[in-house]
Formats: C-alpha cells, structure tokens, sequence
C-alpha cells in the first residue's frame, strides 16, 4: 500500500463564507498540479478544527473530474466554472 501524507497550509480569513471563498479559489489555482486533490479542501475555525465545512461540490463526474462548484450550488455540476 502506498502511503500519502496530507499538506495542512493555513491560510487566515475572517467569516466562514470568505474563508470558503479564498479555499475555493486556492484549490482551483493549485488543481494545475497534478498532485493536488482540491475536492476534498475544507475549511474550519481555528479552535475548532474538527469541525470542517466543505468547500467544493466534489461529485465525481464522468471521466473521473470533479464538480468544480461550490458546496450545495444550485443547479447541474459541471467540470468548468460558469462564465
């Protein structure tokens, strides 16, 4: 079995809902490396932080990607960002 090891890179925001924003931005600038997995991102208080909120959709689509919306988004997953 292959291990993984998970990077935890701490990044400060003042709300839930701007905290979840700057994640999700984050995740889609970093899915350009191949070893990323912004799917699974999430985001939590800093003293509470087994409490976590997702950040991304995250349903798996066909060919394996990932829905690239928020979490709860209204409307059909898709793989690309709505212009």
């Amino acid at each position: 079995m292959t291990r993984r090891y998970v990077i935890h890179l701490p990044i400060v925001a003042t709300d839930l809902s701007a905290a979840q924003r700057l994640a999700r931005v984050v995740g889609r600038w970093m899915s350009v490396l191949p070893m990323t997995d912004p799917g699974e991102t999430t985001v939590s208080e800093e003293d509470r932080q087994f409490l976590r909120h997702r950040v991304f959709c995250d349903v798996r689509l066909s060919g394996g990607r990932r829905c690239v919306l928020r979490d709860g988004h209204d409307g059909e997953c898709c793989r690309r960002l709505r212009r």
